[in-house]
């Protein structure tokens, strides 16, 4: 997966760039972009590629940065065209870098570029260069797009600020203090496009790591009369903490305060397992009252040495329960070797969670083939 979608920014793609700059702009150097493109790409994964191929345009564009961006825009606005659907965007990533590359210190021109080439590919990495260098006039930026038309620009508000935006640089200053980014996110709350709400509730999700009572008491106002949007984002906003087992997190989900059951009992399929085996968790408990409640469970790993290295939390289910009910659950879990997960032999623990507090445990023991 890994390198096919490395391979979004290949050879082909290099020269449908040089083209389309081509067609607007005849001094392009077509064939010299190409090779100087072509030196070093295969060494590179994808995300280098972007800046590596935007540093190239910039040997073969006018020097003057506002013509060169006018000749990019130009040039991008083919990629609309029904001919590049489904990969067009990546053809536009490199065009982006060149804004973040070579546009600090032409804020106007780069805002308004940036606002226009992220419908094409999200210019979520780029903004992050000008907060680096120009933090206040770009937050003012920021906070007039998340009043914008058009559902890629209100994203770029949400998603360019998050505090640790996968394959970014962290902005360690907001993440160490996020007070200045729920003003944006105040705006976006109760979007209408899901696509702007997912980004919302991803930025609450980055700031729980690190502020948890902070996240509960903004979320916990705004649940105060919130809509339907508002509250998907603060359902999946919550996720971290659900995980955690943070008591004040699930009354604001509309789950019970306490729980109350007895009886509760694991087990599992087999107490020895083989490396691409199937584990089978079969929970029984007796329902004290009624009651709302998040049921997840807990595998706690064995590392090299032998000993518990790590833990993870998986969702089962969110289960409703009546007083005096007696209910019988059963999950599967692959234990198939993965490239992100490395197993070691051992005994495992396996922990019931309801509403992150443990209930039942059980052990197995996992030998490799």
């Amino acid at each position: 997966m890994a390198e096919q979608l490395k391979n979004k920014l290949h050879i082909p793609a290099v020269k449908e760039i040089g083209s389309l700059i081509h067609s607007v702009w005849p001094d392009f150097a077509v064939t010299d972009f190409i090779e100087t493109a072509s030196l070093k790409l295969d060494e590179l994964e994808l995300k280098a590629r972007a800046d590596y191929l935007a540093k190239s345009l910039h040997v073969y564009l006018p020097h003057d940065y506002v013509d060169a961006i006018n000749i990019l825009l130009e040039a991008a606005e083919s990629l609309r065209d029904e001919h590049f659907s489904g990969w067009a965007h990546y053809l536009a990533w490199p065009l982006i870098d060149y804004v973040a590359l070579y546009g600090l210190e032409h804020r106007n021109v780069s805002f308004a570029a940036l606002e226009k080439l992220t419908s094409l590919f999200t210019a979520e990495f780029a903004i992050r260069f000008f907060l680096k260098a120009h933090f206040d006039e770009t937050y003012q930026q920021m906070l007039l797009w998340a009043e914008h038309d058009d559902e890629h620009v209100r994203r770029l508000a949400s998603e360019g600020i998050r505090p640790r935006l996968p394959w970014a640089p962290q902005l360690a200053e907001l993440r160490h203090d996020p007070a200045l980014i729920w003003p944006l996110l105040e705006k976006l709350k109760s979007d209408s496009s899901l696509y702007v709400r997912r980004s919302v509730a991803n930025n609450i999700n980055d700031m729980s790591k690190d502020h948890p009572q902070m996240v509960i008491d903004v979320c916990s106002q705004w649940q105060k009369n919130a809509s339907d949007n508002t509250s998907w984002v603060i359902r999946h906003a919550m996720r971290s903490l659900v995980k955690q087992g943070i008591t004040d997190v699930y009354p604001l989900l509309g789950f019970s305060h306490s729980v109350n059951i007895e009886q509760a009992q694991l087990r599992l399929s087999q107490s020895v397992l083989q490396l691409g085996e199937t584990l089978v968790l079969e929970l029984g408990m007796l329902s004290k009252q009624i009651q709302y409640l998040v049921l997840d469970y807990k595998i706690r790993f064995v590392g090299a040495g032998g000993k518990i290295s790590r833990e993870k939390v998986f969702k089962w289910k969110n289960i409703h329960l009546s007083e005096g009910q007696y209910l019988q659950l059963e999950k599967r879990h692959s234990l198939k070797k993965i490239s992100t997960r490395q197993y070691y032999p051992g005994t495992h623990e396996v922990e019931c969670l309801l509403n992150g507090q443990c209930v039942a445990r059980a052990s197995f023991e996992l030998l490799m083939p």
